[in-house]
């Protein structure tokens, strides 16, 4: 990607509404008719998980095309104990920018922010194809399983990377999703009806 005229800076209170439009539009259909995650991320920024000094947003030319955030949560050990690691998202792209190389840029600079801070690893659901090429891996090959999910359930959505190399060794046990991340789907509705319309559609590959 040639184009340099981006920067990746922290969300200000300023941008919330922007952020959230751009959220809604890069989700809506995707997963299920509509989408939640604009509302999740309204609701996360007050949630005690949530990390203000990760909230980031890219822009290309004075727009911003792009968000991610991240939350603290943890593994419950099999052991007993419970580890600390970070979850990320919801994370996107302006829809006519996608596959341009945006994404890649501001999930590698946002994660090695996390990195900065200290944080081990970084736990969360995902397509391998994209998020493998920033060095993230199946969490199942941690020895990390996704809570409430059958042990012969297809557990390649969910992936991890270390940020801190080894601190996942000898660590088994189920990753706990934050509590924020459960919206209502009916506050998720009502939320909406302040945004413009969009349709709703039914499409293929949706898993709601």
């Amino acid at each position: 990607m040639n184009n340099q005229n981006y920067i990746i800076r922290h969300e200000t209170e300023r941008d919330r509404r922007a952020v959230e439009t751009l959220v809604r539009e890069s989700f809506w259909n995707v997963y299920r008719p509509g989408c939640t995650e604009h509302y999740l991320l309204h609701v996360m920024r007050d949630d005690a998980a949530f990390i203000p000094e990760l909230n980031y947003v890219m822009e290309l030319d004075g727009r911003i095309i792009g968000q991610n955030v991240f939350a603290r949560t943890v593994i419950e050990a099999d052991d007993g104990s419970t580890v600390d690691v970070l979850t990320m998202g919801p994370i996107c792209i302006a829809n006519d920018l996608k596959r341009q190389g945006f994404g890649k840029i501001l999930l590698d600079y946002t994660v090695a922010k996390a990195a900065e801070m200290g944080f081990g690893a970084v736990l969360f659901e995902g397509n391998i194809a994209f998020y493998g090429k920033s060095g993230f891996d199946y969490a199942s090959r941690f020895g990390i399983r996704y809570h409430d999910l059958p042990e012969d359930a297809d557990a390649s959505f969910f992936l991890c990377k270390e940020l801190i190399p080894g601190y996942l060794d000898g660590v088994t046990g189920v990753y706990q999703t934050p509590k924020v991340y459960y919206v209502s789907d009916e506050d998720a509705e009502a939320f909406d009806k302040d945004f413009p319309y969009l349709e709703k559609k039914k499409l293929p590959g949706q898993i709601f």
